[in-house]
């Protein structure tokens, strides 16, 4: 029988809206479900819920997403009540502010803390470094890529020999050429009114500046100014609340001329139609990615990538310098260098049909033997068993 049979695990995340730690928290619901285990998830709303209760995981209301100090504290009581209700044996946080909360009612409760580190959060003062610092507090530390690894030791450097690398997972039975329909592409197209002989150059993130949406605008100027008429830029994404980077994201294009020709679509629900209807995805972040989600999925799906140089994308994205330019999966380009991103667009633009052919069959692979969905599951399971396995001795099996 598994150590997990009949434990409880409660992950904690602000809400269960879109994004890569929220889609993490639903994978290992599900994981946790297929052992045998109770998976609860404490959150405000969002439009995960329901498939968490799908797959057998237990949504908990909970106002996780303040990051008002006295109402932290009062959480902290009330996750300690829902805690011993529950009978929780493991606490696993993904956020900074609920993390605080997981922590003092993990201590209050002497309840096993696990962190998930998603992002590669900046410690520009020593306030801000202390407040991202509960993130390596846990009992156990998992990074999401070797990049986020090696920047909690050289910030947090206590948390050495607690660190686990394990990069999210994909799913590649849904982000498969082959499980893609042509008529949820034609769909995609139709709704964003791009025509049949229009390519699509897809951004695919949240609408806020350090994503670096207004490289793009400047990249496709500059395309359209060497001639390139026939690709329409999608921006697809959630404001989540940023109206003043969407009015300035608006008016840029606008000035450039390029109403019509780069369009912001909003929330896609279907990511894989997306990424298979583009002919080439951007992922242009001005500052670091701790993973790279977007990278890893479009390289699924056989789409060419261009990425920024930061953060993990060594690791997602195999590119010149760093391999030799016959066995890239993609093009990497400095941060914010609007001109280097209209290069590697114009590039992988331009690609023919063997070539294209050749980069996608090197970027499944590439993709499959290092980020599936089930290695992420397992990984994360190992690292709960481990804990409770230390605390209480191994299970029979």
């Amino acid at each position: 029988m598994s150590t997990l049979a009949g434990r409880t695990v409660l992950q904690i995340i602000p809400e269960l809206d879109a994004g890569g730690a929220e889609r993490t928290t639903i994978d290992i619901a599900a994981a946790l479900n297929d052992v045998g285990a109770r998976a609860l998830v404490a959150s405000r709303g969002g439009r995960l819920v329901s498939e968490l209760q799908a797959k057998g995981g237990w949504w908990l209301p909970f106002d996780a997403k303040t990051k008002n100090p006295f109402a932290m504290a009062a959480n902290v009581l009330h996750l300690e009540r829902l805690m011993r209700d529950e009978g929780v044996d493991i606490i696993h946080a993904r956020s900074r502010a609920p993390a605080w909360v997981a922590y003092g009612a993990a201590r209050r409760t002497r309840t096993l803390f696990v962190t998930t580190y998603h992002g590669a959060y900046s410690g520009q003062s020593a306030l801000k470094t202390l407040y991202n610092s509960v993130m390596a507090r846990g009992d156990a530390v998992i990074a999401n890529s070797d990049f986020t690894a090696a920047r909690i030791l050289r910030l947090h450097p206590f948390a050495e020999g607690r660190v686990r690398v394990i990069p999210r997972g994909t799913d590649f039975s849904l982000f498969s050429p082959d499980a893609v329909s042509a008529a949820r592409v034609q769909h995609l197209r139709t709704e964003w009114g791009v025509a049949p002989d229009e390519r699509i150059v897809l951004l695919a993130a949240r609408l806020t500046a350090w994503k670096g949406q207004k490289v793009l605008v400047e990249a496709a100027k500059k395309l359209r100014d060497t001639g390139v008429q026939d690709v329409r830029y999608i921006l697809a994404g959630d404001p989540q609340g940023r109206d003043s980077y969407v009015r300035d994201l608006d008016q840029l294009i606008d000035a450039s001329g390029l109403k019509g020709v780069v369009k912001r679509v909003g929330h896609c629900v279907d990511m894989p139609a997306a990424m298979r209807a583009a002919s080439v995805v951007a992922v242009t972040s001005i500052e670091p990615e701790a993973f790279g989600r977007i990278a890893v999925e479009s390289q699924a799906l056989g789409t060419p990538v261009v990425v920024t140089d930061l953060g993990a994308a060594p690791e997602t994205v195999l590119a010149p310098p760093d391999v030799d330019p016959h066995i890239r999966t993609g093009w990497r380009i400095p941060a914010g260098d609007s001109g280097a991103l209209a290069a590697a667009l114009s590039e992988a633009l331009s690609l023919g049909a063997t070539a294209r052919d050749a980069i996608s069959t090197r970027a499944r692979a590439h993709v499959v033997a290092n980020f599936s969905l089930d290695r992420m599951k397992m990984d994360t399971l190992d690292v709960y068993t481990a804990l409770l396995e230390a605390r209480d001795g191994p299970s029979e099996r």
